[in-house]
């Protein structure tokens, strides 16, 4: 089974790290069930393991964490849901870029239940949506903005870390970091689109896409 766990106050990143790598082990050892973890953080930025430091625009704004993640820099803090996923991917058939594209696909399915159409872009990581409400860019392309962001690590093939959907954050918190390396595109969020979506909404959208991307629980 798949625990899901839901967190009603910010949580200290350190303490999510802690919490996130003992599970895991857990997991790998036969001793856990799987499990989502749903929170929200304190503003804060975190480091993945390609974060280039130029990419730190403004180092004194939030505290920064190195996430020990895939991936570069990117923001958490309230009005963000995190969804931490500790799943045993060896039993999910130890294909990483098909659970990458699982988790892409269940952000996906979760927006499409708000009817905001999520996209996946080559060589941008994340799910991004198009806003024809805003200017067209410079060469006449219709602007995209990014409302969701991935990252995981592996350890004894379970997975942590995992994925952010932007509900309603303060999105001028980005403006410290260039998110992911990619500094020609925005950030939006679905109340940014408008959308008067509650983070109690999105948790339940969530859990109903899931099962029909991962199934309960991987074979036995």
């Amino acid at each position: 089974m798949v625990e899901w766990i839901t967190s009603d106050t910010p949580v200290p990143y350190a303490d999510a790290l802690t919490f996130m790598e003992a599970r895991a082990e857990a997991i790998a050892a036969g001793t856990a069930d799987e499990a989502i973890w749903l929170l929200e953080h304190p503003p804060l930025y975190t480091a993945g393991t390609s974060a280039k430091i130029a990419d730190l625009v403004d180092p004194d704004r939030f505290p920064v964490f190195e996430a020990r993640r895939g991936g570069q820099y990117t923001y958490h803090g309230p009005g963000q849901r995190v969804a931490y996923i500790m799943l045993d991917v060896g039993k999910r058939g130890r294909d990483v870029r098909r659970f990458v594209q699982e988790l892409e696909a269940w952000v996906i399915a979760t927006l499409d239940q708000f009817n905001v159409k999520g996209e996946i872009r080559p060589g941008r990581v994340g799910v991004w949506v198009t806003r024809p409400d805003k200017p067209l860019t410079a060469t006449g392309a219709v602007q995209e903005d990014k409302i969701a962001a991935l990252g995981i690590r592996l350890r004894k093939w379970v997975s942590f870390h995992g994925l952010s959907i932007n509900v309603e954050p303060d999105l001028s918190h980005f403006d410290g970091i260039v998110p992911c390396g990619i500094s020609d595109h925005g950030v939006t969020s679905l109340v940014d689109l408008g959308l008067p979506v509650t983070m109690a909404d999105l948790d339940v959208a969530l859990r109903q896409s899931f099962d029909t991307i991962f199934g309960a629980a991987p074979p036995a």
